[in-house]
């Protein structure tokens, strides 16, 4: 949602400093639900929630190519975003 408050400027490239920054949008700034809604699920995700798929699965994180990565505990987690998104960062 902090995306939302930084329209129509937003580059793609969410950034620590726009988590911080007060928007009517931003969840992290504010201490309720954004204005309006938040997304709008298709029937294929209600279902989804109500009969989930059996998975290990915890995390996730963005390889930066299109594809994630998935992690059963927050350790390895951690070293994914630590391998896959501060790399991404750095370039």
């Amino acid at each position: 949602t902090t995306i939302y408050g930084l329209l129509p400027n937003f580059d793609g490239n969410l950034k620590r400093i726009h988590l911080q920054t007060f928007s009517i949008f931003n969840t992290y700034k504010i201490p309720e639900l954004p204005v309006g809604p938040i997304c709008n699920p298709g029937e294929k995700a209600l279902r989804a929630v109500l009969s989930p798929a059996a998975s290990p699965y915890l995390y996730f994180v963005s390889r930066g190519d299109g594809s994630h990565v998935f992690a059963e505990d927050y350790k390895t987690h951690d070293k994914n975003v630590k391998e896959f998104q501060l790399k991404i960062k750095q370039k």
